[in-house]
């Protein structure tokens, strides 16, 4: 049900003031607030703490981690060229599952209270501040969790050597997309593919929010259907 007697305030924490908006809030949080300035999530510091991510402390974190997991299904017999190719097909992989997260769970409609605010946690706050250079970023500790189901999948699905490389390169394909993702918002690309990319996801944030979901490229979007119009994305510059 819409609260319409309720107006987020700005100036306060926001995370636990969005679930009062009800039915208002996928409206309210697809109207971007055009600021580096970063809202405040939670009153307590140390919540907020973890909020904040800085981009390269994604690779920092991440990239040794690629390297351990691709090591060890070299050291139980996999050879180095079968590794490459489990490690490219890992990045094959994420592609798809970027393009799946992005369209299905961090676009979800919500209303209820904990929906609207789970919502805005985890995608939410992105599109009303698109431009929040702390927030571009997933927090080791959440990608640390969504990497357990992950890992569980590919390990039922492949063989024991196999799967540690094939992780390791669906990881490698997550450092690469929160890289490019904070690049699309903040880098300043001249021409070429980066330019493209960064319209097409321009397009998403201040044009249509229900097509263009893919990140690192459009390939998923142009299979199912969600590549945005030409004229739309051409008419954000």
């Amino acid at each position: 049900m819409v609260n319409k007697l309720f107006t987020v305030d700005l100036n306060k924490p926001l995370v636990f003031q969005v679930g009062y908006l009800g039915e208002a809030y996928s409206e309210w949080v697809h109207q971007p607030v055009v600021s580096k300035e970063g809202p405040r999530f939670f009153a307590n510091d140390f919540c907020e703490l973890f909020t904040r991510t800085l981009w390269w402390v994604v690779p920092l974190v991440w990239l040794p981690v690629v390297c351990w997991f691709v090591t060890m299904s070299v050291q139980m017999g996999l050879t180095p060229s079968t590794a490459a190719l489990a490690l490219v097909g890992g990045i094959f992989i994420w592609t798809l599952l970027e393009y799946t997260l992005h369209r299905f769970l961090f676009h979800m409609k919500t209303t209820s209270y904990w929906g609207n605010t789970l919502h805005y946690l985890l995608h939410g706050c992105h599109h009303k501040h698109p431009m929040d250079g702390l927030r571009l970023v997933f927090p080791p500790v959440a990608t640390a969790i969504l990497c357990v189901p992950v890992w569980t999948v590919i390990r039922l699905l492949s063989t024991p050597s196999t799967a540690p490389a094939v992780f390791g390169g669906g990881l490698l394909g997550y450092v690469i997309y929160d890289v490019t993702h904070f690049y699309l918002h903040h880098g300043k690309p001249s021409k070429g593919l980066t330019k493209g990319l960064k319209r097409y996801h321009m397009s998403h944030h201040f044009r249509v929010q229900t097509v263009g979901f893919g990140i690192t490229s459009s390939f998923w979007d142009r299979v199912f259907g969600t590549f945005p119009s030409t004229g739309a994305a051409e008419r954000i510059k």
